[in-house]
């Protein structure tokens, strides 16, 4: 698996619990949340429904990206989310093709 930064959020259920997250391992991160192989906050809250992304090609860009989203409200993240996917549906399949 290529390795991919990339910032991400997820969820349980449109308009629930959101979780923004950063990533060298675009893909294989996202598989570890779904299958809830790392216990945590986004285990807890069963947060596997990939809503958005953003693919970078630096890290350093990622994280600066991570820590923005992660400053702003949750009508923000709401905002950002239905700015490219306003059904809220689960990107997972359009990362793995």
């Amino acid at each position: 698996m290529n390795k991919q930064p990339a910032i991400y959020i997820l969820t349980n259920k449109p308009y629930g619990t959101l979780y923004t997250g950063v990533t060298g391992n675009f893909p294989g991160r996202i598989w570890q949340h779904k299958s809830k192989v790392v216990n945590g906050f986004t285990a807890r809250y069963n947060l596997n429904i990939l809503v958005y992304y953003e693919l970078f090609e630096e890290m350093y860009h990622a994280i600066s990206r991570e820590k923005q989203i992660k400053s702003g409200s949750g009508g923000k993240k709401i905002r950002l989310i239905e700015s490219i996917n306003p059904e809220w549906r689960d990107l997972y399949r359009d990362i793995c093709s």
